[in-house]
């Protein structure tokens, strides 16, 4: 585990976008949340351009994903958005030089590919956080963001949930678990299975959430998970906000069955009610930094290392 630097004011950030593009009012938007946070928005001015898919051409996305990694007066790249197109940039992100000094980033949905990278290969520590373009159109709350705040400016040490409910046995015996979090995106991380970059869930939590994806989707997307071996000695899945995802012609999902299933199926402790994903409330979560789980008298805590540290 590598920490990364405790925000100050005045600090740099490096802002990217290696997924969807944003629209000109969302990127100002972003570079105006920084500010009110006394930061330094640095947003290229060809950040964005038109493009059938992404925010700009591959080579674009990665040559300002390189830029912000390799640049010697800022320790932070926080991304615009999700969408998709981020694990196309995984080819060329493998060719460069583990940087001596790490930076922290900051993202969700989309950007669970660079997370996965940047924590396995590199061993960084990360936060799945909201992205810019969430926090630019004030879609955070003010609990939230002063949360965030804190997190990034080293004012809590840790980030505590007492939500989580064990869907079985395994789970419901815990009394200590010591770990670290690993995952994100549930369909993103699915991408990672076969490639150089597969997920890996060993001695750690696998955390999941997602949006817009129907019950058989999400079945199908743990059982390939299950096949390609990701369960094997994983200290157990902590389930994230689901959303969307409604059966046709119906206003029910049926992601409450396929949960059951799989706690019953799996012989690793399940748990649901992180509050993090693409919901209303979007909590930060510390990737590949020390947590602890325990459990007493029928209520959970999670504790995470934030993974930050005093420059």
């Amino acid at each position: 585990m590598t920490r990364w630097n405790y925000f100050k004011e005045g600090d740099i950030i490096d802002v990217v976008a290696p997924g969807y593009p944003s629209q000109p009012h969302e990127v100002e938007g972003a570079h105006a949340f920084l500010l009110k946070w006394n930061l330094q928005p640095r947003i290229p001015k060809n950040l964005i351009k038109p493009h059938f898919l992404h925010a700009n051409e591959d080579e674009a996305r990665f040559g300002f994903l390189k830029a912000a990694i390799e640049s010697k007066d800022s320790r932070v790249i926080w991304c615009m958005r999700g969408g998709y197109g981020s694990n196309r940039l995984l080819p060329m992100l493998a060719k460069l030089k583990k940087p001596k000094e790490p930076k922290l980033l900051i993202g969700i949905s989309d950007i669970t590919s660079l997370h996965t990278f940047l924590t396995q290969e590199w061993g960084w520590s990360t936060l799945h956080a909201p992205l810019l373009d969430r926090l630019g159109r004030g879609l955070v709350s003010a609990k939230h963001e002063k949360e965030l705040h804190n997190v990034l400016f080293g004012k809590e040490k840790s980030v505590e949930f007492k939500k989580l409910k064990p869907l079985n046995d395994q789970a419901r015996n815990i009394t200590l678990q010591k770990s670290k979090i690993v995952g994100g995106n549930l369909a993103v991380l699915q991408t990672t299975l076969g490639t150089p970059w597969q997920i890996e869930a060993k001695k750690s939590f696998l955390f999941l959430e997602d949006t817009g994806e129907r019950g058989y989707r999400i079945d199908k997307m743990l059982e390939h998970m299950r096949q390609a071996g990701v369960f094997k000695q994983c200290h157990g899945l902590i389930l994230g906000d689901f959303i969307g995802g409604n059966e046709p012609g119906s206003e029910e999902t049926k992601h409450k069955l396929v949960f059951k299933r799989w706690a019953a199926d799996l012989d690793i402790p399940v748990f649901q009610g992180l509050e993090a994903g693409h919901d209303v409330i979007q909590r930060p979560v510390p990737l590949n930094t020390s947590c602890v789980l325990t459990q007493k008298n029928g209520k959970v805590l999670l504790s995470i290392d934030t993974g930050g540290k005093a420059s």
